[in-house]
């Protein structure tokens, strides 16, 4: 009954000052609320990243050139090269590799009637969809033959058609453009992919047939990246290693010369994406939880001007028979209580706010059930580690002292 009592005590000291109350809270909402919306974008674009890597195969290769080095010494000038014949090489000798996907790029002028744009025109071969995981929203790819044939065919993404005020996909199909004032006719639009990062955006590209690109566009034999789909992903070491004896030899790389290339599969983008996403929003959500650290030393500010406000009301406590015990309780419940009503507060503006960065600036967020808790109980240990100097400060107060002071 003795504890129920000093609860009841406690509760009716915060609801006597219900404005600093309040306001010694703020910090805690401040701080939980930042920590859990911080979280939720940042899980967010974990998933986002997860999403679309998943979405390009577990199984894709990608192969780009590297700097020679012998010794950890650059040799020869600039970048190695990847050519077509190296493509043609994995095509032609690869026994562990499902699909060879070469492309090359470079970025041009492109007109349509009155407008006008930069964009990158990018090479591919015909199987450029299966390997990538690309759709058509509308019309066709071009085939094999229009590629070996050199044909002047395109397909356009997204970004292209807004920057040359195309009202609708459908409008420009069958309709010429000219890229690097040679006419192509349009035969397709791919779905919107989205932009992946602030360096890249997968819909401002145009893609033409390789041969086309090579023979008739860009004038070389350079190609940017080569993509390889393994059998199966158990069998990816088996590729990775095939491709790298290839190439080598490809390369004429002597015994001890470093790759003068590199191989990188999904896994290793998704590994390396995902560790600087959870560096970001581990980083942010230290630099949120400061904000915790400020509520504590703000309630712990509250609770010693308490204990100095209320020094005779502890006296005549101590002196009706309440011990060192009942009065460090109740400072202890107070401070604890303030806590967990801002964590309270907190969680539900840090949901809240992650719910409209979603709506209104169309960022990924998600609330984890474990920021949540984890938030929860950290301003719970913030309310006990920040009341434990104010409480015992008046459960140590002599009662005749504290009786005579005005």
């Amino acid at each position: 009954m003795l504890i129920a009592e000093t609860i009841r005590v406690a509760l009716g000291a915060l609801r006597a000052n219900k404005l600093r109350s309040l306001l010694t809270m703020l910090g805690i909402v401040i701080g939980v609320a930042a920590v859990i919306a911080v979280v939720a974008l940042g899980r967010g674009a974990q998933k986002q990243v997860n999403d679309r890597i998943a979405a390009l195969g577990t199984t894709l290769l990608t192969i780009n050139a590297g700097q020679a080095r012998t010794a950890g010494i650059q040799v020869g000038s600039g970048t190695a090269r990847l050519t077509m014949d190296d493509a043609d090489a994995l095509k032609n000798r690869g026994e562990k590799i499902l699909a060879v996907q070469p492309e090359m790029s470079g970025n041009l002028q492109v007109a349509y009637l009155n407008k006008n744009t930069n964009t990158s025109i990018v090479g591919v071969t015909s199987n450029y969809p299966e390997v990538r995981k690309y759709e058509m929203e509308v019309g066709r790819f071009f085939t094999n033959t229009e590629d070996l044939t050199r044909q002047r065919t395109a397909v356009v993404g997204h970004t292209v058609l807004d920057n040359l005020n195309v009202e609708a996909p459908e409008a420009i199909l069958g309709e010429g453009i000219r890229i690097r004032s040679i006419q192509f006719t349009v035969v397709g639009v791919f779905k919107s992919k989205g932009q992946t990062s602030s360096f890249a955006n997968p819909d401002d590209q145009i893609f033409i047939p390789i041969n086309t690109a090579r023979f008739r566009v860009l004038g070389n034999n350079r190609v940017r990246s080569i993509s390889v789909l393994a059998p199966s992903e158990d069998e990816i070491p088996e590729s990775m290693a095939e491709i790298e004896k290839i190439l080598r030899r490809e390369h004429h790389l002597r015994v001890g010369q470093v790759d003068d290339f590199q191989i990188r599969n999904a896994s290793d983008f998704l590994a390396t994406l995902g560790e600087t996403t959870q560096v970001f929003s581990l980083l942010l959500a230290g630099i949120a939880a400061v904000s915790l650290l400020v509520g504590g030393i703000g309630i712990m500010n509250i609770m010693l001007v308490s204990v100095t406000e209320r020094t005779r009301e502890i006296g005549i406590r101590k002196a009706l028979g309440a011990t060192k015990l009942n009065i460090l309780f109740q400072f202890l419940i107070e401070a604890v209580v303030l806590c967990l009503l801002g964590g309270t507060i907190g969680i539900m503006v840090g949901a809240g706010g992650a719910v409209l960065f979603h709506r209104l600036a169309g960022w990924n967020t998600e609330v984890g059930i474990s920021s949540v808790v984890v938030a929860f109980a950290f301003s719970a240990f913030v309310g006990v580690v920040f009341g434990v100097y104010p409480a015992r400060r008046a459960a140590g107060l002599d009662p005749i002292t504290a009786l005579r002071y005005e």
